[in-house]
């Protein structure tokens, strides 16, 4: 019987995923060989070709007829364990009812990311679109070796056998047998490196609305989250950090602390002064006990205006060329109108609702057990290894549930685990340490959407048509300094600061592209969606500015423009169609109609919002979605997603901003820095192009569309162009 998830992990040995058709307590596990090259020419992701053939393990099958898929991804809401199982359980025509996951350990020679290279991790919303090919195979060799099984006890050919629902069958002998009764002899049979896939016409589970796998788990409380581990003689531990990016420990007076009940320890750490204590309770009591002075020597001390007015001065000045074609400034020049914008944006935390935290626990061995919601297994892993003195393979990951990242548990540099690691090496392993994060630790612990600032300047000629664009943009770079500088970074441009604006879709006659990399000391992430976050904000509102000033209706202007864009030019119509697009026919006073459309990780999004603004107020009251993610492998999970994009996203559009006053964070909470409310949760429509293109993501592209849309609805129905975030609705005075 297999146990897939439990409030105490076993420690599993790298026996049990390994060994391609060994049999273990009469269980099926399927090992193939997948050639990277081949997937990264599909994929369209990094040149792989140097690297070897790898093979993978990515399904169990037990003589009880469950089967276990093996989810290299990090499931932190978005949903892939379903989606990743239904697309190895629809090729393996397997019983949906007995469809089980768990998560990989980490092990990037067996479950890397192929758009990472050789690296495991979750991200840049790749999860499905890396594994469409990888898991179709493993279900499909599966597939065959338990018709082979089956071929061989019965005595008749291959062909003659047919799969369904769990139970393989041969019709002229009426002799049928579930996965389970054949899983033992199946593993004895040789793995076929390529076999036969599916039609999309033969898909059964694909494009299908199936239950999702974590529903009822997540539902009644089972489910089994890092936040949720306890071990034998465990700790929770909490930082002081400084309340200054960059601050250090100067001096500490721990004596009250210890004093705490329930307070085991207390130790100094790269990081702060962590507090061990027997409950959370307690550890947040020994350190508020804490008598601290801090060195902001090195820290940074501005506040957001002082930051903001720097990145100003520095868009004064010419940039970094991230893209150009023909002569934009003289194209403007001879204009018949020119038009400029200046867009600003915040600082954002992420807020998950599970605060970060990580349990590493040390075995009798020397090697060490990490429980966490891991999202760079491969990062993390050498990360937590480095921190203790010892080598990866001494350190195993056991990935959980993560309730929330939207980026923040992926940091390049494994901060929080690397935090763990330093506080188990300062109190020697002793016992099992549980590091919490609080809320406000959370909240004010940095890696956020950078600060960003966006200037453009275009031209029109007589009939409206574009003639020249040039773009300005500054904003702290994400990727430089980190493990993934060389990968992201060229030439000083780090694409996930410009992406979504120099690479645009839009047929510009002429354009100029230039970016400044902001120097600061706060520490900055990607946010979900990454720079699509702030460039479809700026780059969808001054198209729209670019048709009010042509005297073009916005879709069609939009279309005018997409001719190389065939799939955003139809999801766009998709959306104006679905929403009942017609601008004029808005009667309601100071209500109006906006639409945006964006290309993101490979997929397509168009909204179209409908709100009403006035007095200082904004009430979105519906968003129509169309998107084109390929293959839409479970409809019901990118609906989901995309209406969790909105949630999401709604409240950074209206309100949310990370503020700092002499380099100390203001908001640290969630009366702060408020969640959107259920209450203002406009109606959500989805609509899905259909596909028969590889599938991509939907975790992130559908918050870039949010904001321009409202926005733009928003100078629909009063006549005003809001073009920062969070937008300043104290201006608004209806139509």
């Amino acid at each position: 019987m297999l146990k897939v998830r439990q409030a105490t992990p076993p420690v599993p040995s790298r026996r049990a995923f390994l060994g391609g058709g060994a049999v273990a307590a009469g269980a099926l596990v399927i090992g193939f060989t997948l050639d990277p090259a081949k997937f990264a020419k599909a994929a369209a992701g990094p040149d792989l070709s140097g690297l070897p053939a790898q093979p993978n393990a990515f399904v169990r099958i037990a003589a009880d007829d469950t089967v276990t898929v093996v989810i290299k991804h990090l499931d932190m809401g978005q949903g892939n364990t379903t989606g990743l199982a239904t697309i190895l359980a629809d090729e393996l025509d397997a019983d949906w009812a007995t469809i089980r996951t768990t998560f990989a350990p980490a092990d990037a020679t067996l479950y890397n990311n192929f758009a990472f290279g050789p690296v495991q991790g979750t991200g840049g919303s790749t999860a499905i679109a890396n594994s469409w090919v990888q898991l179709r195979k493993a279900g499909a060799a599966a597939r065959a070796m338990l018709v082979s099984a089956a071929a061989e006890r019965w005595k008749v050919p291959p062909s003659e056998i047919t799969v369904a629902s769990g139970t393989v069958r041969h019709a002229a002998s009426n002799r049928q047998a579930r996965f389970g009764e054949l899983a033992e002899a199946a593993a004895a049979q040789p793995v076929p490196k390529e076999p036969r896939l599916k039609e999309a016409s033969q898909f059964t589970l694909i494009g299908k609305k199936v239950a999702r796998l974590d529903s009822t788990a997540k539902t009644d409380g089972t489910a089994i989250y890092s936040l949720d581990i306890r071990r034998p003689g465990q700790l929770t531990a909490v930082v002081a950090h400084s309340p200054r990016f960059g601050g250090t420990v100067k001096t500490v007076d721990d004596t009250a602390a210890r004093a705490v009940a329930g307070v085991v320890d207390v130790v100094t750490i790269p990081t702060g002064v962590a507090v061990l204590a027997k409950d959370t309770w307690s550890a947040m009591k020994g350190r508020d006990a804490l008598k601290l002075t801090w060195d902001d020597s090195a820290a940074e001390t501005r506040s957001s205006d002082a930051i903001l007015a720097d990145h100003r001065k520095r868009l004064d000045t010419p940039g970094l060329v991230a893209s150009q074609k023909g002569d934009a400034a003289g194209a403007i020049a001879g204009s018949a109108k020119v038009l400029e914008a200046e867009f600003t944006f915040p600082y954002l935390a992420h807020a998950a609702l599970e605060p970060l935290n990580a349990t590493i626990e040390k075995a009798s061995d020397g090697t060490y057990d990490v429980f966490a919601g891991c999202q760079l297994q491969t990062i993390e892993q050498a990360v937590v290894a480095a921190n203790l003195g010892v080598t990866t393979d001494k350190v195993r990951l056991h990935t959980q549930w993560a309730g929330g990242s939207f980026g923040r548990r992926a940091t390049p540099s494994a901060d929080y685990f690397a935090e763990t690691a330093s506080i188990v090496r300062a109190t020697g392993g002793k016992a099992p340490v549980h590091l919490v994060w609080t809320r406000e630790d959370d909240m004010a612990g940095g890696f956020y959407r950078p600060m960003v600032v966006h200037r453009l300047r275009a031209g029109l000629d007589a009939k409206g048509g574009i003639t020249g664009w040039e773009h300005r943009t500054i904003g702290k770079s994400i990727m430089i300094g980190t493990a993934f500088e060389t990968m992201i970074v060229k030439d000083g441009i780090d694409a996930t600061t410009v992406e979504g604006a120099s690479d645009t879709p839009y047929a510009l006659p002429a354009y100029r592209f230039e970016v400044h990399n902001a120097r600061e000391g706060v520490p900055v992430l990607w946010w979900r969606s990454v720079g699509h976050t702030h460039t479809a904000q700026a780059m969808e509102v001054f198209i729209d500015e670019l048709a009010h000033a042509a005297g073009a209706d916005p879709v069609a202007y939009r279309l005018g423009l997409l001719g190389g864009a065939p799939r955003l030019s139809a999801t766009l119509k998709l959306a104006a169609e679905k929403a009942g697009w017609d601008p004029k026919k808005t009667t309601d006073k100071n209500r109006g109609l906006g639409v945006a459309a964006h290309e993101s990780f490979g997929s397509y999004v168009a909204m179209v919002a409908d709100v009403t603004a006035e007095d200082a107020k904004v009430k979105v009251n519906r968003i129509v979605a169309a998107v084109d993610v390929g293959v839409a492998v479970n409809p019901d999970v990118i609906r989901a997603q995309v209406e969790g994009a909105v949630g999401f996203a709604l409240s950074s559009v209206l309100r949310n901003r990370i503020t700092l006053k002499d380099g100390v964070v203001q908001e640290k909470n969630y009366d702060a820095y408020e969640p959107t409310r259920m209450s203002e949760m406009p109606v959500v429509e989805v609509h899905i192009v259909p596909s028969t293109a590889a599938p991509t993501g939907i975790g992130e592209p559908g918050v870039p569309v949010i904001a321009p849309a409202i926005s733009n609805a928003i100078f629909a129905a009063t006549g005003q162009r809001l073009r920062s975030l969070p937008l300043d609705l104290s201006g608004l005075k209806g139509a």
